[in-house]
């Protein structure tokens, strides 16, 4: 439990005149006394105005989602290292001062520029069919005119593996993993393509991370082993990747026709984009949010992560208006790169130096904005894995249980949103950097009823995204924000605890 006091020590009271003596040590106990006075008492309880306050401003405001809207149908989709990513950090700054925020920056951060170029797919054998297909991102192309090949699928990299290089060799992957959840079944994507070509395959086709089949494929980012060749990759819709599971158990040798001219160019100049509201009293004290400015080169980028950026700004705008100062200084940034490199949250947190120490919490979001539901705290997040599952949740010390229970106490003011669920395990891809750190992490939550039908996919638009819902997001990130701007103790972290 760390105590924040307002008190300056300047001199000690040894070297106060006599007849100041006495006015100073009541003047210490009266600082004390409030302090004491103000811990005692739950957060619900102290903050229950301004948090009236901000959650009715929020469902009422409609500039954030103009602005959503904005951004998705005059932006658009925005890759790393691409114009459009380039005018969203222009526009957003801008966007920032026009808010009022103070302190607007554009961080710069040196980016990927992958280009998907053109792509198709096709079963040749034993029967024509073409593939609903999108390229991983960060994938090689094929060679020039495509390759034909094998197929051989496998539900896991257990049957992978047992396979071994001779069943392997020579041929086309399908990784046809049911899907049990995006943090469980994404491995097969960001790893699959290493592990298959580790054993001699020709290329990857992975069923897509969603649980919904439409035949609509989902792209998404894979990650080379830098010890196995590099072979390409892309993401096949739910029908497709049954069907040839189902063709291959028939017996016939299944083959595949693959074309794609993904490629990667020289890295390109981008930017963190950031605005502040600064603390009243301890302005080197930082609770930063929000969300990743750029997303995939398909659909709007309108549930990820259009909504994180947008609700977190008008959340801070919303604190802003309202004329409530917090006693800490509020930071919003739109990370850049979080889809294919993560070259933002690296670049922030290297750009705070010795002051990492002074970053109180950092909140994402990064789920898009369906009904809010809450918070995770900790250090690692439900969204993260490792190449052979699932990360394990740390056991959360003494200090970081007492933390829980002062953001339960925000959570009793976030129930008129239905915000009020908080609990051990979040954080998110772009604060990953500065929770290694040791920065107490927050990733919030939604329902995420259907987030997964359109994540990565040309869905991805903003009709997905419903005004009421989205607003109730902002209300939640504005009085969890605030909050801990301005609350007495700062949460506990958990230094180097996200596994690599």
């Amino acid at each position: 439990m760390i105590l924040i006091s307002t008190a300056r020590p300047a001199r000690s009271l040894r070297s106060l005149p006599l007849q100041n003596c006495f006015a100073g040590l009541l003047t210490l106990a009266l600082a004390s006394g409030n302090a004491v006075g103000q811990q005692n008492h739950p957060l619900d309880q102290v903050y229950a105005e301004p948090a009236k306050k901000l959650i009715a401003a929020s469902l009422d405001d409609n500039d954030g989602y103009a602005n959503l809207a904005y951004l998705c149908d005059h932006i658009g989709k925005r890759i790393s290292g691409s114009e459009p990513l380039a005018r969203a950090v222009a526009w957003s700054a801008d966007l920032m001062r026009k808010d009022g925020l103070e302190n607007v920056t554009v961080e710069k951060a040196m980016v990927p520029h992958w280009v998907r170029g053109r792509e198709s797919g096709a079963i040749l054998a034993p029967v024509s069919k073409p593939l609903h297909l999108l390229g991983l991102g960060m994938s090689v192309a094929t060679p020039a005119g495509g390759l034909d090949a094998q197929v051989v699928v496998v539900k896991n990299f257990d049957e992978l593996a047992k396979l071994g290089r001779a069943g392997v060799e020579g041929k086309i992957v399908v990784f046809n993993a049911p899907y049990e959840g995006y943090g469980r079944t994404v491995m097969y994507r960001v790893s699959g393509p290493s592990r298959a070509a580790a054993l001699g395959a020709v290329a990857v086709l992975v069923r897509s991370i969603t649980p919904l089949a439409v035949q609509l494929p989902h792209t998404g980012t894979l990650i080379y082993d830098k010890d196995a060749p590099k072979i390409p990759a892309a993401a096949i819709s739910l029908e497709d990747a049954m069907m040839l599971a189902r063709l291959t158990a028939e017996g016939a040798p299944v083959r595949v026709h693959l074309d794609m001219e993904a490629h990667l160019e020289p890295e390109v100049e981008s930017a963190n984009v950031m605005g502040e509201i600064v603390g009243s009293e301890h302005p080197e004290q930082v609770v930063v949010l929000g969300g990743h400015i750029d997303s995939w080169d398909v659909g709007q980028g309108a549930q990820d992560d259009g909504t994180g950026i947008m609700a977190t700004l008008e959340a801070v705008h919303l604190i802003h208006k309202s004329g409530l100062r917090p006693k800490r200084t509020i930071r919003v940034v739109f990370w850049v790169n979080e889809e294919n490199g993560g070259a933002g949250g690296r670049a922030y947190r290297t750009g705070l130096g010795s002051a990492i120490t002074q970053q109180v919490a950092a909140i994402e979001m990064d789920g898009g904005a369906e009904a809010p539901i809450g918070y995770g705290y900790g250090s690692v997040g439900e969204r993260r894995s490792t190449p052979n599952g699932p990360a394990a949740e740390p056991q959360l010390t003494d200090a970081e249980m007492h933390s829980l229970e002062l953001l339960k106490q925000i959570g009793l003011l976030l129930e008129p949103v239905g915000a009020s669920t908080i609990k051990p395990g979040g954080g998110g891809s772009d604060i990953e950097p500065l929770m290694e750190a040791g920065v107490p992490g927050l990733g919030e939550l939604t329902t995420a009823a259907h987030y997964f039908d359109w994540h990565h996919t040309e869905a991805d638009t903003l009709d997905k995204v419903d005004p009421v819902e989205f607003r109730k997001n902002i209300a939640s990130l504005a009085v969890m924000t605030y909050v801990l701007a301005d609350m007495p103790e700062r949460l506990a972290g958990h230094s180097g605890a996200i596994p690599e």
